[in-house]
């Protein structure tokens, strides 16, 4: 998946006006309309936020939008995710920041042999149900039409994974996700709960390139140097885009008893996008159907994506 330097023209016409009207007073109370216009791109206000978007993804990898969801919601937000938070499913392994195997040809301080403890919890889509903020924001049309538009994409799809479309990562004392690289070269999240400590995202923006990996400077970051990185003090309610294919980012150890919630909202280029069975299995305790299927059929996909 590769995204345009500039994104696509953004539709007209009384049919667009129409469902637009219609996904405003959907998303009413949901997301904050008045400082995020995300239902009226072709006005000025929502074209000076597209463009300020796209600056600072262009510039950093990365752009927060604070408050995404509105002051009277976030007690509500916050809810959803604890309510369900005991239906994560918790694996633990150890991994580079490549998700690959060692290489015994390179010296152990080379980054592909730096393994890092990952702790996380998920609680799969299926789990979520209709009536969440996360759910009606996820599904909403108008809501994909903006991150696509800021990404530079045509469209994007949800998910026919039922379990890895709309997920919510749960990390509670001690867990973490050590440095790594994503496969997507975008992700979007929004934080719903805060830990009492620790649990930090933080960053190298471009630290590689699609001309090479970098290996010095990763090493440097590995091995303490902070000269490079971004911290994000994130907050209940934030939206997060991020280009993480490029920049090597984490989230450091939780601390205390009150666990860091984070919804993730995972959108493909193609429709009909369905994720590895072995990949369901790992993460979710668990396969769907559809994997069972996918496994029966000999795992026949379109794409040849890593995931």
């Amino acid at each position: 998946m590769s995204l345009q330097a500039e994104g696509s023209s953004l539709p007209g016409g009384s049919s667009a006006t129409t469902r637009t009207d219609g996904q405003a007073k959907a998303l009413e109370g949901l997301i904050d309309l008045e400082r995020y216009p995300i239902t009226s791109l072709q006005g000025d206000q929502g074209r000076e936020l597209v463009d300020e978007c796209r600056r600072q993804l262009a510039a950093d990898g990365c752009i927060v939008l604070k408050r995404f969801v509105p002051e009277a919601a976030l007690a509500r937000l916050e809810r959803e995710t604890v309510r369900l938070s005991p239906e994560a499913h918790y694996n633990q392994n150890e991994t580079n920041p490549y998700n690959s195997d060692g290489d015994d040809a390179l010296p152990p301080t080379h980054p592909k042999n730096r393994f890092g403890d990952r702790t996380n919890g998920f609680v799969a889509g299926d789990r979520i149900d209709d009536s969440t903020i996360i759910r009606q924001i996820y599904e909403s049309p108008e809501f994909q039409r903006f991150i696509a538009t800021v990404v530079g994409m045509e469209e994007i799809h949800e998910y026919a994974d039922p379990l890895a479309g709309l997920v919510i990562n749960v990390l509670r004392e001690g867990c973490q996700h050590p440095w790594h690289y994503d496969t997507n070269e975008f992700i979007v999240t929004m934080m719903t709960k805060q830990a009492k400590g620790g649990g930090r995202f933080e960053y190298s923006p471009g630290i590689r390139s699609p001309e090479g990996e970098n290996f010095d400077a990763v090493e440097r970051v590995l091995d303490g140097d902070r000269s490079s990185l971004k911290s994000l003090d994130l907050q209940p309610g934030d939206l997060q885009i991020f280009f993480g294919r490029y920049s090597l980012h984490r989230v450091t150890p939780v601390e205390g008893d009150r666990e860091r919630h984070t919804v993730i909202f995972a959108y493909a280029k193609e429709p009909g996008f369905i994720g590895r069975p072995e990949r369901a299995k790992r993460i979710f305790g668990r396969m769907a159907p559809i994997h069972e299927q996918l496994l029966k059929d000999g795992m026949q996909r379109s794409d040849n994506l890593q995931d």
